[in-house]
């Protein structure tokens, strides 16, 4: 029975060239890996990656891929090579279909992740370059059964039938023979179709999603694996080939329910992930460079900042010291200045006093010779008091931390009065003009008086300890 209006099926699906046979179904397999190829270029460069990363890394995929998908297409219906009547060279014929899409995403993912560890890339990030590729490669490929007349589903009569040859009907078993249900029905469910149609629409859904949600780390890849899974449960419960069954449901079945709460678990799991991914990568075999991703970068100059201030810190402490002296060497200059003003009184002071006695220039050796009877050798005395002083007086700072308290006053008040500064600063006092009278009975007060000026008292108790002999009580 068949409808008005159906698909019609190819008449043969292999071209001879010579020896050389071209089938169908493995030139499908070929154009969906050039798409998922391209695909996953243009969108690996729209990330930041280098040019020819995709095909680096599909040497690697693809034949993993094929060697998984006929892996789990031999596992699944190991009775066809290996039970009673099977022949173990046919799991080897490749060409004549069976490849599990699970089994080629699996191991294919293995090989993926080889050719990013040698390429220093992020397999998460390439995943996602790759998905709407990797299922547009699938909508493609997917025209392979309808080139070998294979996994087709339930009869359909309508329109959109797919129409399949005698030969390529259910059979009983591995038999020839066909089974009497399908002998007579020519048109069936187009699953291919259905799949490809699904696979196109998965991959809009991942370009959209993309676009508006920013997917990384993975999530429009499992984006993709949960919304293919979707549309495979229910294109896997229209086909009629052989599968092996649990509770009614076929194998593939279960496969997509597991396979859809794990990449639904991911999208969940993975919603918060935020940051750069390892995209530049190196060449080949070469050395990896310095910070594969943007947050190494970033972390790398924050670590580079403080490194640098540190020399320019030590250098501040070094420094330091160095600052201070000057401020100490100001410190010491006005003390001495300090210490120079409050001997200057006692400079002025005794130039008035010997004003007010009006004595002659040659009254004060006459009044040293009243009070220490050796004028002479008290004026040499003097200066050599003052050069004994005079190293003291240079470091008086220095010499006023030392000195402990207790010091006795006199000689404490002593040092300002006998600094060689001041007295290599004060001028000669001038000869009066008009002859003093003869000094009275306080002439010689007068003359020690001038002599010491306002410290002459204190200046008496050190003669005392020195020796020196003072008359009239002092």
């Amino acid at each position: 029975m068949h409808p008005v209006a159906f698909i019609p099926s190819p008449s043969q699906g292999v071209w001879h060239l010579g020896p050389i046979p071209l089938r169908a179904y493995a030139i499908m397999i070929i154009l969906g890996i050039v798409v998922a190829v391209w695909v996953g270029e243009r969108r690996w460069a729209a990330k930041g990656g280098a040019p020819g990363t995709i095909i680096d890394v599909a040497v690697w995929a693809v034949p993993f891929g094929l060697v998984g998908g006929r892996l789990y297409h031999v596992v699944t219906d190991a009775q066809r090579y290996f039970g009673s009547g099977g022949d173990p060279v046919r799991a080897l014929e490749i060409w004549k279909g069976g490849l599990g899409i699970w089994g080629a995403i699996a191991l294919g993912a293995v090989g993926a992740w080889v050719g990013c560890r040698r390429r220093g890339i992020s397999i998460l990030a390439l995943a996602d370059a790759c998905a709407p590729g990797i299922v547009l490669a699938q909508a493609v490929g997917r025209w392979g059964n309808y080139w070998n007349q294979e996994l087709y589903g339930k009869p359909l009569h309508t329109f959109w039938a797919l129409k399949i040859d005698p030969s390529h009907r259910p059979t009983l078993g591995d038999g020839p023979a066909l089974n009497p249900k399908y002998e007579n029905i020519g048109t069936y469910h187009p699953t291919f179709l259905y799949e490809s149609l699904w696979c196109i629409g998965v991959a809009i859904l991942i370009v959209w999603a993309d676009r508006r949600y920013k997917l990384t780390h993975g999530r429009a890849f499992a984006l993709y694996v949960a919304a293919y899974t979707v549309g495979r449960g229910w294109i896997e419960a229209l086909r009629i080939d052989d599968a092996h069954h649990f509770l009614g449901l076929r194998l593939n079945d279960y496969t997509s329910v597991v396979v859809f709460l794990c990449a639904v678990a991911y999208l969940y799991f993975a919603r918060n992930k935020t940051g750069p991914e390892a995209v530049v990568g190196h060449a080949p075999g070469g050395a990896a460079p310095s910070g594969d991703s943007e947050a190494t970068a970033v972390d790398a100059a924050a670590d580079d900042a403080p490194a640098k201030d540190e020399p320019a810190k030590d250098a501040a402490k070094d420094e330091d010291p160095e600052a201070e002296r000057p401020v100490e060497a100001a410190d010491e200059a006005d003390e001495a200045d300090e210490a120079e003003t409050a001997a200057q009184p006692a400079s002025e002071e005794t130039a008035p006093e010997k004003a007010e006695g009006e004595e002659p220039e040659d009254a004060e050796p006459e009044a040293a010779k009243d009070d220490a009877g050796e004028p002479e050798a008290a004026e040499a005395d003097e200066p050599a008091d003052a050069a004994q002083d005079a190293q003291p007086a240079e470091d008086a700072p220095g010499a006023a931390a030392e000195t402990s308290d207790t010091e006795s006053a006199p000689e404490t008040a002593e040092e300002p009065a006998e600094r060689p500064e001041e007295a290599a600063a004060e001028p000669e006092p001038e000869p009066a003009p008009e002859a003093a009278p003869e000094p009275g009975p306080g002439a010689p007060a007068a003359a020690v008086n001038s002599e010491n000026g306002p410290d002459g008292a204190a200046d008496a108790p050190e003669r005392v300890g020195k020796g020196e002999p003072v008359k009239d009580g002092k």
